[in-house]
């Protein structure tokens, strides 16, 4: 029974699956470390040395005719495939000079891989090695990051034995294991611009081609190559027999590597210890500045309040000694208008004086205010009946009374009390 035909998808829905597909496959290659397919490639591709000696070349020959049917179409044959050969290889020399091929124009590198993905599965299904669906590039940087080998397989479309690689070699189950679990896979057609640019780099002989390549001295080298049909376990031991090679150069990077990371990770600390210990000293210098300056202002504020306070010590000693001067002579003891007053002070002296009944009580102020022993700020109060005199002038009274005004006998005795702290 005849299997029933798939039906065809149109533009758009093929591109939609594309995309899908894009998207499944990128999702595995962020779990397996592998960058986005979207990601830019890098502005400096990695250079693959392809010229070491040392590389490992394994060929696998077109099986030769057999018995004399076989060697009688070859004969039949051969005129017609070296004249088909010559005239395809003599044409195509021409048209480069007619028209440049169009796959040395790199435009889209990512759109070509996952375009040949595509195509390959529709032709050959879904059951394959997984595919680095990147540029060329890209997988060359993270197989040298990651220090694992990059088997590069070139899918030349018109090799007639092609077909038969894919299907009975590449697509098996045991192949499919081995490299899913030993390397990364990268493949492209030769027939798409990204392909091509990585044939003229390997510069292959013939198909089915694929190449190993692994960081060796520091540079991507190609360590093998292996071209022609080639069998699935033969395919299988030969990569074996490579990657077993190569193994010690592998080993050397990831020692070298693992030391160059544990010296950045010790010169790391190291740094990061004297940028604590910079910092602490920057931050003792700091607290040391500012007690510094702290104990300098405390200095200056103590200097300040001792100069201001020099300054109203003077300013109150000539205001004084101005009041001294100002104030009236004393009358003598006889004068029928005159008053007696005896004023106790804070400190518990008496000072006794006399003056006039009508003199203003501004004339009692200024005479204490002009005695040393008088406190700054005072006032005058009266023991019977106790009462404050106004002797300072107001607003309500801007002259304040005479002494006979304010009750004044020919004998007084007032207090002096302090009101300096208040």
């Amino acid at each position: 029974m005849a299997a029933p035909e798939e039906p065809e998808l149109s533009q758009a829905q093929t591109e939609k699956l594309l995309q899908f597909q894009s998207a499944v496959q990128d999702r595995l290659n962020e779990q397996e470390g592998v960058p986005s397919v979207f990601n830019p490639p890098p502005s400096r591709p990695l250079q693959v040395n392809t010229a070491d000696h040392r590389v490992y070349s394994y060929i696998v020959s077109r099986p030769q005719p057999r018995g004399l049917l076989g060697w009688s179409y070859y004969m039949i044959m051969l005129p017609f495939r070296f004249t088909y050969y010559t005239l395809l290889d003599i044409f195509r020399f021409a048209l480069r000079f007619i028209r440049p091929d169009p796959r040395g124009r790199v435009t889209d590198p990512v759109g070509d891989v996952v375009s040949f993905v595509h195509s390959f599965e529709e032709r050959y299904g879904r059951a394959h090695p997984v595919f680095y669906q990147g540029t060329y590039s890209q997988a060359l940087n993270d197989a040298k990051r990651e220090l694992r080998y990059l088997l590069v397989y070139l899918h030349g479309d018109d090799h007639q034995d092609t077909n038969e690689f894919c299907c009975s070699t590449l697509c098996t189950e045991e192949v499919i294991t081995f490299i899913n679990t030993q390397m990364l896979f990268w493949a492209c057609s030769t027939s798409k611009p990204e392909g091509y640019r990585v044939s003229q780099a390997l510069r292959e002989n013939t198909y089915p081609f694929l190449a190993m390549i692994m960081l060796k001295d520091r540079k991507m080298t190609v360590v093998g190559r292996l071209e022609g049909l080639i069998q699935p376990e033969d395919l299988i031991n030969q990569l074996t027999f490579i990657m077993d090679a190569n193994q010690t150069y592998l080993m050397s990077e990831r020692l070298e590597r693992e030391e160059r990371n544990q010296t950045q990770v010790l010169r790391q600390q190291q740094d990061e210890a004297y940028l604590a210990s910079l910092r602490a000293d920057q931050e003792k210098d700091r607290k040391k500045r500012e007690e510094q300056e702290q104990r300098r202002q405390e200095e200056e504020n103590v200097r300040q309040s001792a100069l201001a306070e020099e300054r109203r010590r003077r300013t109150l000693e000539e205001e004084k000694e101005r009041k001294s001067e100002c104030l009236p002579p004393e009358p003598p003891a006889d004068d029928p208008d005159s008053v007696k007053i005896v004023f106790k002070l804070p400190n518990d002296s008496r000072v006794e004086r006399r003056f006039l009944f009508g003199q203003s009580l501004t004339v009692i102020y200024d005479f204490l205010f002009s005695l040393k022993e008088s406190p700054e700020k005072f006032q005058i109060v009266t023991n019977f009946p106790r009462r404050v005199l106004p002797c300072l002038p107001t607003e309500e009274q801007p002259n304040p009374p005479t002494l006979k005004e304010a009750g004044l006998s020919r004998s007084e005795v007032v207090f002096v009390q302090d009101l300096t702290d208040d």
